[in-house]
């Protein structure tokens, strides 16, 4: 079994700039485990545990979703929490301009993988780089990070070229995730 997910991967420039953006939450006294910086991306579908023969099913259905697209900008900016500030889980950075395009890259896939047993998401598709986990702490800690996160709320990572999607395999670890790259899916329209 692999936990497989789907996503696109990010330039060193909006790697570097989400890492500087955690440096700056990381001051507030919630525990946060943060993503490290090798696992910064923007998830498209998360598939869950899958049998390691269905991969080259899922990598083609991800290639036929992606081909029909050309490449496009997207501005990597904002950062937010799920489900909200007053109740922190996953910190998150954002996408600005581009956000459309990322949602029809994301349906287009989700269509396509559907057939492979792949339930359609219920939650509307919300583009966004996962910064952190927010795993404990104290109600003063709890509001300084969302301080901070509101403080960040125009954050601005700069643009990069979407021009592939990846599919991921993770294997869970003590020191957190480790993603394997499966496939790459360009976008070639």
């Amino acid at each position: 079994m692999l936990r497989d997910f789907t996503a696109v991967d990010v330039t060193p420039e909006v790697r570097s700039a989400a890492l500087r953006l955690i440096e700056r939450l990381r001051g507030a006294a919630a525990k946060v485990t943060w993503t490290k910086a090798a696992n910064l991306h923007y998830t498209l579908k998360f598939l869950g545990d899958v049998q390691a023969e269905k991969t080259p099913e899922i990598c083609r259905a991800v290639q036929e979703a992606a081909a029909p697209f050309s490449p496009f900008q997207i501005v990597a900016t904002g950062a937010g929490a799920f489900p909200s500030l007053s109740h922190l889980q996953t910190l998150w950075l954002g996408v600005g301009d581009g956000a459309e395009q990322m949602e029809l890259l994301f349906q287009a896939v989700e269509r396509l993988l559907e057939p492979l047993g792949f339930a359609r998401e219920h939650r509307r598709f919300a583009p966004h780089l996962t910064l952190g986990r927010v795993r404990g702490g104290n109600p003063a800690g709890f509001k300084e990070l969302a301080e901070l996160i509101r403080k960040h709320a125009d954050f601005d990572a700069g643009p990069m070229t979407v021009s592939s999607v990846t599919v991921f395999s993770s294997i869970l670890a003590a020191d957190g995730p480790t993603y394997s790259a499966l496939s790459h899916a360009a976008l070639r329209g």
